[in-house]
């Protein structure tokens, strides 16, 4: 009997090594599919969720599927991060074993682009830019560029160093001269609009403002004005809500019951 019970438990070890070693070269097929497809630089991460993972590939229906990647676009400086949940993918083992499928249908699709604190201080040009929740929005109160807050699209509090300004002393920081303005955050059809509208001069915040004088004031709100185009998101899903956690932009867009096209990972 206890012979019988190590075999199993060997077997039983064994089937879960196959199990996962098949998962993760499905996962690296996926991947280098959508490299491909999207003319990607570098493979993007593709994680099966689920277990056992042959009881899936075996009825042709994942359960859950995430798609991560970095991506360049001439627009926007730097790298944007893109990531996708496809919940209910189906695809048969063959299909997927063969690499060569290029459509997926599947019972719900999710896609997300992240704007990170430096590449929207780049886009600004404003190196020091900080996303913070603007006072009175409903949020957690960790919204801030170090915490994980989340803020729905409305208000948002952006602070930074104007170009051309200097420290108002000798050596000091140039935060000791931010800028900070309330902007609204909102989607207009397939564009990201921040749009400031005040500068604030509050004590809710742990920035200090400069004197902005009111022939400076239509300049200041025009450099921490921006659209951004979201044409990013995975798969060609249509922006459905965007907000700011973490000191990130993050759009969204999500879809039922549709057919993605692989090498639309990125569209041109």
């Amino acid at each position: 009997m206890r012979k019988l019970i190590i075999v199993l438990l060997c077997l039983a070890g064994l089937a879960v090594v196959i199990d996962f070693g098949v998962a993760a070269y499905s996962e690296y097929r996926v991947s280098r599919a959508l490299r491909v497809g999207a003319d990607l630089s570098a493979d993007p991460e593709v994680t099966i969720h689920g277990f056992p993972f042959l009881t899936q590939a075996l009825d042709g229906r994942y359960q859950n599927v995430d798609v991560r990647a970095h991506i360049m676009r001439p627009d926007i400086p730097g790298e944007v991060s893109v990531e996708a949940t496809l919940t209910g993918a189906h695809l048969s083992l063959s299909d997927l074993s063969d690499g060569n499928v290029r459509t997926v249908p599947v019972d719900r699709a999710e896609g997300r682009m992240r704007l990170e604190p430096t590449e929207l201080g780049k886009l600004f040009k404003i190196p020091d830019l900080q996303v913070h929740s603007a006072p009175g929005n409903k949020s957690d109160g960790t919204g801030g560029s170090g915490g994980s807050g989340m803020t729905t699209g409305g208000q948002l509090l952006l602070t930074g160093t104007m170009p051309g300004k200097t420290p108002s002393k000798p050596g000091a920081p140039l935060g000791g001269d931010n800028v900070s303005v309330t902007a609204d955050l909102t989607i207009d059809g397939d564009q990201v609009k921040i749009v400031a509208t005040s500068i604030y001069r509050g004590t809710g915040t742990d920035t200090t403002t400069a004197v902005v004088s009111e022939a400076e004031r239509p300049m200041v709100l025009e450099q921490f004005t921006r659209t951004i185009d979201t044409k990013e998101l995975p798969f060609g899903l249509r922006p459905t809500k965007v907000y700011a956690m973490g000191g990130q932009i993050v759009v969204e867009g999500k879809s039922e019951n549709v057919t993605i096209d692989l090498d639309r990972l990125q569209r041109p």
